[in-house]
């Protein structure tokens, strides 16, 4: 099976959301992510200890789509200073006096380290064109009204996230970008989840339902950012998202079978004095 969810999924040309599927379901997808999220942390120990790449998983989707539960469950066996998690909401006063890749910037992962992005600086092509009035906010010196931001407009940022992409890459990042592709329908079901149960109550947010009304606009440009910005050293992948179990697993397998790849990741030779002298050491420790 290895490498065939990477050739599904990858955005390698063109693609048009409404005839991606959204619901796949795997057959004993929670016991064969437990099986490779073990090998995820593993991997990522050697990493660690290897030091000269990190890994960026960016995870974009619709309200509802599972990001936050995929992590938990993708990342559980991780040591936890292998990965950081950062959630972007709405810029904070400071972020929005710098430019809107700043806090995406400052937020990369080490050499060594995952960094998990939930929401991503794609939001600055996604949630700011379907509201274009947000890009305001940004106090551009060349925007001074929403008849400011063009189709010009859009295409400088295009080029500047994928110019970012091809810097970070080019400097040891390997990059993960999914896309979980979630049906309306589910979306409409999990919505009332978070109506019917208490314990998820807290999740729900009357602004769930404005966004919903433009789920047409959402998804017109999540297919132009994905299909302006899939690039063989950013690649991304569309991920059937109706189904979380096996939406977890396509997105666990998809980064180890890609990272098994890099055989030069192994942990460092110990110095050859080092090792010469290993019994003594030994033999000093005993001693005590």
């Amino acid at each position: 099976m290895k490498d065939k969810i990477i050739e599904k999924y990858k955005v390698t040309s063109s693609v048009s959301l409404k005839d991606s599927e959204t619901k796949v379901v795997i057959n004993k997808a929670d016991k064969k992510l437990k099986e490779v999220r073990k090998d995820l942390g593993k991997l990522q120990d050697t990493m660690y200890a290897h030091g000269k790449y990190a890994v960026l998983v960016c995870l974009q989707g619709m309200d509802t789509s599972g990001k936050d539960s995929l992590i938990r469950e993708v990342f559980k066996e991780f040591n936890a200073r292998g990965v950081v998690v950062h959630s972007f909401k709405v810029p904070t006063e400071l972020e929005l006096n710098h430019d809107y890749l700043w806090r995406h910037y400052i937020a990369l992962p080490a050499r060594g380290k995952f960094g998990v992005f939930n929401r991503t600086h794609y939001e600055n092509v996604l949630v700011t064109r379907v509201h274009p009035e947000y890009v305001l906010g940004e106090n551009i010196p060349t925007v001074n009204t929403v008849d400011n931001i063009n189709d010009a407009f859009w295409d400088t940022r295009f080029e500047q996230i994928n110019n970012f992409e091809k810097h970070i890459t080019e400097n040891g990042t390997i990059i993960f970008k999914f896309f979980l592709h979630l049906s309306k329908e589910e979306q409409k079901y999990r919505l009332l989840r978070r109506l019917d149960k208490q314990e998820k109550n807290w999740k729900f947010s009357p602004g769930d339902l404005k966004e919903r009304k433009l789920w047409d606009n959402y998804q017109s440009c999540y297919e132009d950012a994905i299909n302006r910005t899939s690039k063989p050293h950013a690649p991304w992948y569309t991920i059937p998202a109706d189904d979380k179990d096996s939406a977890r697993y396509m997105v666990a397998k998809i980064m180890y079978d890609t990272l098994a790849k890099y055989t030069d990741i192994q942990e460092p030779e110990l110095d050859d004095k080092i090792k010469a002298n290993m019994s003594l050491y030994k033999k000093e420790l005993e001693s005590e």
